[in-house]
């Protein structure tokens, strides 16, 4: 690794093996003049293909001694380094038609991607390797065991694709869990139609807190049986059970019926 410690407190890993560097430096695919943003560039492995491509790439790091390292390595002209936290960072500062590459940490892998979902409307793509088992959860169908809340709130605003996988002998420090490769596009006009998002977030973040109440239980907090009959939802149902639109369908129910309740 060079010379640096890995520091847990950042979930650090770093993609050590040049064959999969180089798969995800395909899958990026960058071309002169995109926007590309990576996320954590770490040692930097990853950052040389995406230049190569592009020319300029913008990165996201929080480890000042990586930093550092970083700007020993490339020329400002051919990375604008931000020394920040991901989580904090403001993204739509970037400018549009966003590029995101990154190794994210396991540890906040999940918050991450909720923050580049919020900002899907500034992103062309994502590229993001993850534990395996978050990427099956991203992709998961309704009514399998990863099916949950991450997959509904990112399958309503992208098409996700597991691209392949990496083995945990590939990283430096060796992980105890193996990797995947996701690509995530925005679905644009053919996402749905969401007139609440914050409504929506809590009835899937709800229907999902406890996964063996039905959502007639799990929801009681929210809505009543009759909106939920209303919207074609079996009160009995689990909210594995449902797919994204039945979400929305079931968010523009309970919308509803809290309109007609203010205009009585």
């Amino acid at each position: 690794m060079q010379g640096h410690q890995a520091r847990k407190r950042f979930g650090q890993n770093f993609l050590a093996d040049a064959r999969y560097i180089a798969r995800i430096v395909d899958a990026v695919n960058a071309a002169p003049g995109d926007n590309v943003v990576e996320i954590g560039p770490g040692l930097g492995a990853i950052t040389e293909g995406l230049v190569a491509g592009a020319g300029r790439v913008t990165a996201i790091e929080i480890d000042r001694d990586l930093a550092a390292r970083l700007r020993e390595q490339f020329t400002p002209a051919h990375l604008v380094l931000h020394e920040a936290d991901a989580l904090a960072f403001d993204l739509r500062s970037l400018g549009g038609d966003i590029r995101l590459v990154g190794n994210l940490p396991y540890n906040i892998s999940s918050p991450l991607l909720f923050r580049i979902a919020d900002v899907a409307d500034t992103v062309r793509d994502v590229h993001v390797m993850l534990q395996k088992e978050v990427v099956a959860r991203m992709t998961a169908a309704p009514g399998t065991p990863d099916y949950g809340r991450l997959t509904v709130m990112l399958q309503a605003t992208f098409r996700i694709e597991r691209l392949f996988v990496v083995p945990a002998g590939a990283f430096r420090p060796v992980p105890k869990v193996e990797s995947a490769v996701a690509r995530l596009v925005p679905l644009r006009e053919d996402a749905p139609r969401i007139d609440d998002k914050a409504l929506f977030a809590r009835i899937v973040a709800g229907a999902f807190m406890q996964r063996r109440k039905t959502l007639r239980n799990a929801l009681s907090h929210i809505t009543d049986e009759a909106t939920l009959t209303s919207a074609g939802i079996d009160p009995q149902a689990r909210g594995e059970t449902l797919g994204v639109a039945d979400f929305v369908r079931l968010t523009d129910a309970v919308k509803a019926r809290a309109a007609a309740s203010q205009d009585r």
